[in-house]
């Protein structure tokens, strides 16, 4: 059977920063604290839970990640939990080349990736996919003047597809009656790297814009020009830095930037964390693809009132089997943590996601039992 390999990224990941420009978030506890959430996310004994684990991938995850990791490390203090905000491609891509022992991900497993998982999990139903991380992507912008705007699909589209260049353009004006809007420049800025974020952001503009996003869902920017930035704190510092800059991102990590409303059936929609929910609750899972893959096909263009459909769904990457025990030990009570309401809450407090669901936390429990060593 195939187990979990540990390469020199792994062995980088768990050292810490040293030269790379990645930010890596450690936990570290202290000592004689209570022990983390056992099944369920009631409180159980695992005194015996030590050891490193390396993560990487998702940036929009960082603000709950720091929560997790910093909670974690209270109630496990011999556990030391790395996670470099590398990317979503970039966490897929070293979950599957065996490299770090969890993973976080804007965009499920897609058709070539999910078969390289299973091989190093050890099997189709030994991958977890867990969407323990739900949020409105926000769509940013930085405008002298105008604080607060509303845009219909078909408006976001062509301002990202750069044929709306300026902000006073009769479209963006019939989406904001009364406002007063500048002759300013509009500078789109998008992701450079590859992401989830854009994956999803993408995704929605294929289903809600219709022949206004002429481009394919895809977690590489598809439009020339614009500005690009490296990661979702770059493109937030980008649009924070500019002026008529418009941009995406986790709302997490929107700060003082404005947030657009978007239409939504006859109506606009603020992003928030109980939208984002109401849309993931309402789309179906993705079938045969293992016992413990939770992937969902969200229903971006549901029209349903009180929903916000340009939603991040992270999902959380790990296999039931580890070569090592310790390790498996540690990703169970780890993961158990995040999963956990206790978990979920400080993640909210800290991100502004929308915490999941009893009934989901019900769902994905076996998942997380089922984290052993292999045999």
């Amino acid at each position: 059977m195939n187990t979990l390999r540990h390469g020199s990224r792994a062995r980088l990941a768990a050292v810490g920063v040293a030269a790379s420009s990645a930010i890596l978030l450690a936990g570290c506890g202290a000592a004689n604290e209570t022990a983390p959430p056992a099944a369920g996310g009631d409180s159980g004994a695992t005194t015996d839970v030590s050891g490193t684990l390396a993560g990487a991938g998702a940036s929009s995850q960082q603000a709950a990640m720091e929560a997790w990791i910093a909670g974690f490390s209270s109630v496990a203090p011999d556990v030391t939990v790395n996670y470099d905000p590398v990317g979503s491609g970039g966490g897929r891509t070293q979950f599957t080349e065996g490299a770090v022992q969890f993973a976080g991900t804007d965009a499920a497993l897609d058709e070539e990736e999910l078969p390289a998982a299973q091989q190093v999990c050890g099997g189709p139903d030994n991958v977890i996919q867990m969407p323990l991380y739900i949020s409105p992507i926000a769509v940013v912008f930085n405008l002298e003047g105008v604080d607060n705007l509303q845009l219909a699909p078909s408006t976001i589209a062509q301002i990202f597809n750069r044929q709306i260049t300026t902000w006073n353009d009769p479209a963006i004006a019939a989406d904001n009656p009364g406002v007063q809007l500048p002759a300013t420049p509009i500078t789109p800025v998008n992701r450079a790297d590859e992401s989830g974020t854009t994956e999803n952001f993408t995704e929605y503009l294929v289903a809600a814009a219709g022949a206004d996003w002429p481009h394919e869902a895809d977690g590489n920017w598809p439009v020339q020009g614009g500005e690009a930035a490296q990661g979702t704190s770059g493109v937030v510092g980008a649009v924070q830095g500019g002026q008529g800059t418009i941009g995406y991102a986790d709302l997490s990590q929107a700060g003082e930037l404005g947030t657009v409303d978007v239409r939504v059936g006859d109506a606009f929609v603020n992003p928030s964390p109980e939208a984002a929910a109401a849309i993931v609750e309402a789309s179906p899972r993705i079938e045969g693809q293992g016992n413990f893959n939770f992937a969902v096909e969200l229903a971006r263009d549901n029209p349903a009132a009180g929903t916000y459909p340009i939603v991040l769904v992270s999902y959380t990457l790990a296999c039931t089997q580890y070569s090592d025990p310790a390790q498996a030990d540690a990703v169970r009570a780890f993961l158990n943590y995040i999963a956990s309401e206790e978990g979920q809450a400080a993640a909210s407090e800290n991100a502004g996601n929308a915490p999941i669901s009893a009934s989901q936390r019900s769902t994905f429990q076996p998942a997380i039992d089922a984290i052993a060593a292999a045999g």
